[in-house]
C-alpha cells in the first residue's frame, strides 16, 4: 500500500508541477502581450506627439515666412525712400561742388 500512495503522491506532485508550469506561462504569455501592448500605445502617443510638434512647426514656419515677406516689403520701401532722399540731396548740391572744383582746378597758387 505504500508504494502505491507513494505513486499516487508523485503523480500528484507531478500534475502540480505541470498546472504550475502552465500557469506560469501563461504569465509569461500575459506580460509579453501586454508589454507588446504597452510599446504600441507608446509609439503610437509618440507619433501624435510628433505630428502635433510637427505642425506647430509648420505654422510657425508659415507666421515666420509672411513676417518676412512683410519685413522685405517694408525693408524695400526704406531704401526706395533713402534713394529718392540722397537724389534729392545730390541734385541740390551738385551745382555748389561742380563750382568748387572749377575754382581749386583753375586757381593756381605759387
Amino acid at each position: 500500500m505504500a508504494s502505491s500512495r507513494g505513486q499516487g503522491g508523485i503523480q500528484q506532485l507531478l500534475a502540480a508541477e505541470q498546472e504550475a508550469q502552465r500557469i506560469v506561462n501563461a504569465a509569461k504569455n500575459e506580460k509579453l502581450a501586454r508589454l507588446k501592448q504597452a510599446k504600441e500605445e507608446a509609439e503610437k502617443e509618440i507619433a501624435e506627439y510628433r505630428a502635433q510638434l510637427e505642425r506647430e512647426f509648420q505654422k510657425k514656419v508659415i507666421q515666420s515666412s509672411g513676417d518676412s515677406g512683410a519685413n522685405v516689403k517694408r525693408l524695400e520701401q526704406e531704401t526706395d525712400t533713402k534713394i529718392a532722399h540722397l537724389k534729392i540731396e545730390a541734385e541740390r548740391i551738385s551745382n555748389d561742388v561742380v563750382a568748387m572744383l572749377l575754382k581749386y582746378v583753375t586757381t593756381v597758387k605759387n
